[in-house]
């Protein structure tokens, strides 16, 4: 869900839509861009445009939380410059979101839909209306026809303005501001697939949780472990290295025990343990809150990020939670990769979920 709607008012008029935008994943420590433009000869195939990665230096963000509008900004003219992309999907931190679900009256018109869930804004999230920002989707109750169910994301509204401003000093029009998971599934979740997943986005210094229904975004948790803190374990058992020997060595050892060494799975099994706990609880949680709906019981676990690369990670999870999981295909809604070579490597391709998923909201 995006909150475009909420913003349509600082934004131009529906002509930009139909111009070419990037997807822009803002983390803590980069950002990341991708552009693609339609193959008008291979009908809803996409080419990539353009895309790329720029450092965030350490203190302008700290979990979502602009500290440092001007170096952010710095960082999207940075962009701009290389490829002179001026229209931009942003995403926002899912530190800083919050996610409730209500019922309406099916007969509720559609002008008073906002005004009604603006009213319950505050029995479900720490924030009044005027300090808010926030957009919703509405599906179906799978057990009463006469109600819909809606799914609200809310933003702190200076959260949103501060990402907003760091565009507009940038000289790029941001088109819309999404949460990353639901980015992420519109990239790594077939269209119309109305299953619901797990999206595991495993970064560099912590983990990102979503919870899918539908193709709409459910649930969304942070889990303050990353890739980081697997090469830290690394150093003490196996001393200093530089963070391409130790990331060769996650990718080619991981999880998988050697017979005569094992340093490397007894290192590392600690934090993966301590991860996959922390999911665990999640899904928990989720059967508990989702008990009366059998049909959102999770099926699958989608993983992705720039550390989703490790040997072993996908049949460790499938192992300890008993749920299917693999690593995404993030391109299967932009093209058909076995008529199309990605300029992005698989392995570095995993990384740019989020961005991949921005940018397609212009063509789905």
């Amino acid at each position: 869900m995006s909150v475009l709607t909420t913003l349509g008012n600082f934004l131009p008029p529906p002509l930009y839509m139909r111009m070419l935008s990037a997807g822009v994943d803002i983390s803590d420590t980069s950002l990341k861009y991708i552009q693609f433009q339609p193959d008008h000869y291979k009908g809803l195939q996409l080419n990539v445009n353009c895309w790329g990665d720029i450092d965030i230096p350490v203190g302008v963000l700290e979990r979502g939380l602009v500290h440092d509008v001007k170096k952010l900004s710095e960082a999207i003219r940075e962009m701009r410059e290389r490829t002179g992309i001026e229209m931009v999907r942003v995403s926002l931190p899912e530190e800083r979101a919050y996610l409730f679900e209500t019922e309406i009256k099916r007969d509720t018109p559609d002008k008073e839909i906002r005004g009604l869930l603006e009213f319950r804004l505050e029995e479900n999230v720490p924030l009044s209306p005027r300090d808010a920002i926030f957009d919703y989707v509405l599906s179906e109750d799978a057990q009463n026809v006469d109600v819909l169910r809606a799914m609200v994301t809310v933003y702190a509204r200076e959260t949103v303005m501060q990402y907003y401003e760091a565009c507009i000093a940038a000289g790029v029009n941001p088109l819309s501001f999404e949460v990353e998971a639901q980015a992420i599934a519109r990239a790594t979740i077939p269209r119309g697939d109305i299953r619901t997943h797990m999206i595991v986005d495993f970064g560099k210094t912590r983990t990102g949780v979503g919870i899918v229904h539908a193709g709409s975004l459910m649930y969304t948790s942070t889990v303050d472990i990353g890739g980081q803190e697997l090469s830290a374990a690394l150093v003490r058992q196996l001393g200093e290295k530089t963070e391409t020997e130790f990331t060769t060595i996650k990718n080619t050892e991981g999880l998988v025990r050697g017979v005569e060494d094992t340093r490397v799975y007894d290192a590392l099994l600690p934090t993966l343990s301590a991860i996959v706990d922390e999911l665990r609880t999640r899904a928990d949680y989720w059967d508990i809150r989702s008990s009366q709906y059998e049909e959102r019981k999770i099926e699958s676990i989608i993983l992705c990020g720039g550390s989703v690369n490790l040997r072993g990670l996908p049949e460790y999870i499938t192992e300890m939670l008993g749920v299917p999981a693999k690593r995404s295909n993030v391109w299967q809604n932009a093209f058909n990769t076995r008529t199309v070579v990605p300029e992005i490597g698989r392995r570095y391709s995993y990384g740019y979920a989020t961005a991949i998923g921005l940018a397609l909201a212009s063509f789905m």
